[in-house]
């Protein structure tokens, strides 16, 4: 049974649970305030689920660079895929979590605390809140399926 401080996404028969006390990006990352217009984010369930058991990170941009909304910041590899990583919004990169990047396995593990990624300093203009979020992910999971399905058969 999820907390009451969760919302659920099933994705088939694997539950990926998010936080309510926390912001989301399409490109799905979440937001944590850590400060005054100071952001912590990092992969949610349903990317991490879909990347499966990521094994390696990099970032080709370093603090305190500005970044713009959607400006490639680095790539993670996985079992699944290699991809390249966006900012989730525009605004002043500040941290970069140097243990996730040392040892990634924290990723796979607790997404949503020691796996974290990056903090942006920014308004956070365009962030979706749990319900939007849960939206999207409906949405996007229609697409995620078909490719899933493809890769299988």
């Amino acid at each position: 049974m999820p907390r009451s401080d969760t919302l659920v996404f099933l994705m088939g028969e694997y539950r990926a649970e998010f936080p309510t006390d926390r912001h989301y990006a399409t490109n799905h990352m979440w937001a944590l305030s850590t400060g005054p217009q100071r952001y912590r984010f990092g992969l949610t369930r349903y990317a991490v689920r879909l990347l499966q058991d990521v094994y390696f990170l990099d970032w080709t941009v370093e603090p305190p660079t500005l970044l713009g909304h959607r400006q490639q910041i680095g790539s993670i590899e996985s079992k699944k895929a290699e991809s390249d990583l966006y900012a989730p919004l525009a605004g002043r990169l500040v941290a970069i979590n140097a243990e996730s990047l040392d040892d990634p396995s924290a990723i796979n593990v607790d997404p949503y605390g020691e796996g974290w990624l990056i903090e942006i300093e920014s308004e956070a203009a365009g962030l979706l809140s749990p319900q939007a979020y849960l939206e999207h992910l409906e949405s996007a999971w229609k697409v995620a399926e078909r490719t899933i399905k493809g890769q299988i058969q």
